[in-house]
């Protein structure tokens, strides 16, 4: 449960570079981030699986907190 006095934090995720020739893994990553093409940004809550989803392709994005 979130307390009142703790805001919610948001991550932008842009996708610099594309995930084709990458391993599928981090193909599959990308998708289910909602990042579809290129320069795309999306807004997340900052959660400890979003972030581990970052991981995996951080050679991929550009993260904006």
């Amino acid at each position: 449960m979130v307390k009142k006095s703790e805001k919610k934090t948001t991550v932008r995720v842009t996708l610099v570079k594309s995930p084709i020739g990458f391993p599928d893994p981090q193909k599959r990553t990308a998708k289910a981030l909602g990042l579809r093409r290129m320069n795309l940004t999306v807004e997340h809550q900052d959660t400890p699986a979003l972030r581990g989803m970052l991981n995996k392709i951080i050679h991929l994005i550009r993260i904006d907190e």
